[in-house]
């Protein structure tokens, strides 16, 4: 029986995942990663880390489940979007790679923003700190010897492509994240490359996700018992990965990422462009379709941090503040700041409402993009709390789906692409949505009292907007 591999570079871990023929889950692997933050604002990773995370799973997977590794047809990528992995003459990394959750080059997204304002259409939203394009602006600036040594400017999971098959490639929903792919044309932009001092060689070959994009090494399909005609797919970064996982390919497919990170998803059939409204407007990871985000960079992670604030694990702190809940909580929580000490359940509380105010203002900001939501999937690690996932539905006013199986992520959503490049299958055919655990719909008496309370959240987040600005140019 045929298998396939979907492989998933995240930032805390590489997680692995070998599907059958019928999509059904046969072994799993999961390899913690570090962060390295050498400097304030800074964020990075050693990409022969993720390279060695991604053998660990193989021999994990040999260990398992040998048979199934030997039968794989076909292994699909994702990853974290954003990083610079960059490669000098010979492939080989010229420093750790600069991560998506990096802040140092502020500045340099702001002048990308105010030199090139026309740019920003094209490419889908404005600069911002995170993307690929400021942070190659920033290396010029301060790493001169380091940007003039670039030969090729890689996304994380593209690394991963290029041990396994010797391909410089990346998908379009990859690609959409760097801030140099015009996304109507679904190629790379000339202008956008030459404001950051950049040229086409200097990029890798763009596919399809579900298209080929190389196949096995013959020595690596040697080292792990694989056959030697293995295709890698395109792949996909992270966000649309997570997409094919759960089915979101049709027109107005909607979901909630609840991860380290969070993501307000919503499939289009158009390149529908919203820069204004601060909308992330990308490929998708298969062919004529797109979709618009809005991204925040602290999801579950702010539950984490209270969590290790208080010093409690985080199911005990979750059980005890939905004991305690009655009401939304007098207590604001902006997941920009670092908080102060109060009562246990209260500050939980005010975490878990703070991070759904936020996917409020997230759902807000596709509506002055034209794009309504009326009900949403929700998956990530958030996810696994009924308790948060009600929070959610009555702050959004929108029913909101929990699925079973939600946990495989982009991982998965890899493997269904490793799978169309082998096959040629119709992308419905095998992007269906898992079965669905509940729906639950938003309570009305708390959507109304919800209402002030996210009133407020914006309202004091306008107020400090400015002291944050100021710092982040303080800490450059």
């Amino acid at each position: 029986m045929p298998h396939y591999l979907g492989i998933d570079v995240g930032t805390s871990a590489v997680k692995a995942i070998l599907v059958d023929e019928r999509q059904a889950t046969i072994a799993e692997a999961d390899v913690p990663l570090q962060i390295s933050r050498p400097q304030d604002l800074w964020s990075e990773q050693d990409p022969e880390a993720w390279w060695q995370a991604v053998q660990t799973s193989l021999d994990q997977f040999v260990v398992k489940n040998a048979a199934a590794l030997a039968d794989v047809r076909g292994i699909g990528l994702s990853g974290q979007m954003h990083g610079a992995v960059l490669l000098d003459a010979n492939n080989r990394p010229l420093r750790p790679a600069i991560l998506w959750n990096d802040g140092r080059s502020f500045r340099e997204a702001q002048e990308l923003g105010a030199e090139h304002p026309g740019l920003s259409h094209d490419m889908g939203v404005i600069p911002m700190p995170g993307f690929t394009a400021p942070k190659l602006a920033w290396l010029a600036r301060h790493e001169p010897e380091t940007f003039r040594a670039v030969r090729k400017v890689l996304l994380p999971k593209d690394y991963i492509r290029l041990q396994l098959t010797g391909a410089l490639v990346t998908d379009m929903s990859d690609a959409a994240g760097t801030w140099w792919l015009d996304e109507a044309k679904r190629d790379w932009s000339d202008k956008a490359l030459a404001a950051t001092g950049l040229g086409r060689d200097h990029m890798a070959d763009l596919v399809e996700g579900s298209q080929v994009s190389g196949t096995l090494r013959a020595e690596i399909a040697r080292q792990w018992g694989m056959r030697s005609d293995v295709v890698v797919a395109g792949g996909a970064g992270d966000a649309a990965a997570g997409a094919v996982g759960l089915g979101a390919i049709r027109d107005g497919s909607a979901f909630i990422s609840l991860g380290t990170s969070g993501q307000l998803f919503v499939t289009t059939e158009n390149y529908s462009p919203a820069p204004e409204a601060l909308v992330h407007s990308f490929c998708h990871a298969l062919t004529g379709r797109w979709f618009q985000m809005a991204a925040m960079l602290n999801g579950a992670s702010c539950l984490a941090w209270a969590a290790s604030l208080l010093r409690r694990d985080i199911g005990e702190l979750l059980r005890e503040t939905e004991a305690a809940y009655r009401k939304p909580s007098d207590i604001l929580f902006l997941p920009y700041l670092a908080g102060e000490r109060t009562q246990h359940t209260g500050l939980a509380q005010a975490v878990l409402e703070g991070v759904a105010y936020s996917f409020a203002d997230a759902k807000r900001a596709l509506e002055q993009a034209g794009t309504s939501l009326t009900q949403a999937g929700i998956i990530g690690g958030g996810s696994k709390s009924q308790f948060w996932t009600r929070i959610f539905a009555s702050v959004l006013n929108i029913p909101i789906m929990r699925y079973h199986g939600s946990d495989k992520g982009p991982a998965f959503g890899a493997a269904r692409l490793g799978r169309l490049a082998v096959t040629g299958e119709a992308p419905e055919e095998v992007c269906t949505a898992p079965a669905i655990l509940e729906t639950i719909a938003p309570d009305p008496r708390l959507v109304e009292l919800y209402q002030p309370r996210i009133q407020a959240f914006r309202s004091l987040y306008r107020s400090l907007k400015p002291e944050f600005a100021s710092a982040a140019q303080e800490r450059i």
